[in-house]
């Protein structure tokens, strides 16, 4: 199962009380895409299970706003998992829910993959341990039979000095619309209905002169938007977890014309590895009709990210892009909106 995960590999880069909006409503349901298959309990010591479904979700309410903390720049919210209550960073370069390897030893594997390695921008990173957890939820979102991947984020709270339970990754919300604001610290859900698929939208996007509106894709898990620089189009995956923007540097001689180098850094990923990276200004690019005039980004070889897909990426926007703008997905749809 070669699983890519960006924060594994560059812990540099990772920024690594919720409540609903109307008390008292009825729970806000959405019918799983995939069959749903009744399974016993796969708390620790149970039998594994290798059947791939999408968890069942339900809301407490149809908008959810869920307040977050920022440790860095890194979005930590409240979840809580079969009981066990703690933080977890939202981190759209995830693939799914992952869990901290040293809290979640003892759950049983679900696959024999559990000693697959994983491409990052430093090398290949330690086995996933997939698993599975009869109930997650995090402020008024709630999940059922949910898939797992347990990997050691020692290195993260290392770093942060707090203790981290997890990852939320892509998996969790690809029902969702999401608008992130980061100047209120606040995380709008809205759990999309089969009704809604082709309609919905926020109250808060009603004014479409207040935003501009952009193509996403998800492929493999991953958050995917496009760029346009010096003639060529360029592929970013979107990476809340991520505190800087990333480009690669197998990229043309005409890309980095419009990028200014400032200085050069050290990167050591989970695995102690280290690699030289350079850090500096990107100019001139463009999104849709959106000019945007400069935006700081390392610089460093993202081959060993190619692995995990069938073309390579070629780059990473984190939080010097997400948080220039209150900023917005319909994962349904498959748009992002940015604010003016």
């Amino acid at each position: 199962m070669p699983l890519l995960y960006w924060f594994t590999a560059l812990p540099f880069l990772l920024l690594t009380g919720a409540f609903p909006a109307h008390k008292g409503s009825a729970p806000h349901k959405a019918i799983p895409a995939a069959v749903t298959v009744t399974t016993d309990s796969l708390s620790p010591g149970h039998s594994p299970v290798q059947l791939k479904i999408d968890p069942i979700i339900t809301t407490d309410s149809a908008n959810c706003v869920i307040p977050f903390t920022r440790v860095g720049n890194l979005i930590v919210v409240k979840g809580e998992v079969d009981g066990m209550e703690g933080n977890f960073i939202l981190d759209t370069g995830a693939p799914k829910l992952i869990l901290n390897l040293t809290y979640f030893r003892n759950y049983a594997s679900s696959s024999s993959a559990a000693e697959d390695e994983s491409g990052g921008i430093t090398g290949g990173t330690a086995g996933a341990a997939p698993t599975m957890v009869t109930k997650f939820s995090f402020g008024p979102v709630h999940y059922q039979e949910v898939e797992a991947d347990r990997i050691n984020l020692g290195h993260i709270e290392n770093s942060k000095g707090i203790k981290i339970l997890g990852l939320l990754g892509m998996q969790l919300f690809r029902k969702f619309e999401m608008i992130l604001d980061y100047e209120k610290n606040l995380l709008y859900l809205h759990l999309i209905t089969r009704k809604e698929s082709s309609s919905y939208k926020s109250e808060m996007l009603a004014d479409t002169s207040l935003y501009n509106e952009f193509p996403i894709d998800i492929m493999e898990d991953k958050l995917i938007t496009y760029g346009h620089m010096a003639g060529k189009k360029l592929i970013f995956v979107i990476d809340t977890g991520a505190e800087s923007n990333v480009l690669d540097s197998r990229l043309p001689n005409k890309i980095f014309e419009n990028v200014a180098i400032t200085r050069r850094i050290l990167l050591t990923g989970s695995g102690n590895k280290k690699v030289e990276a350079l850090y500096g200004d990107m100019k001139n690019m463009k999104m849709g009709d959106l000019d945007i005039a400069s935006l700081p980004v390392l610089v460093t070889n993202l081959e060993k990210m190619c692995f995990s897909y069938n073309k390579c990426l070629d780059g990473m926007l984190g939080f010097d892009f997400l948080s220039m703008h209150k900023i917005g997905f319909n994962f349904v749809k498959r748009k992002m909106y940015i604010w003016k």
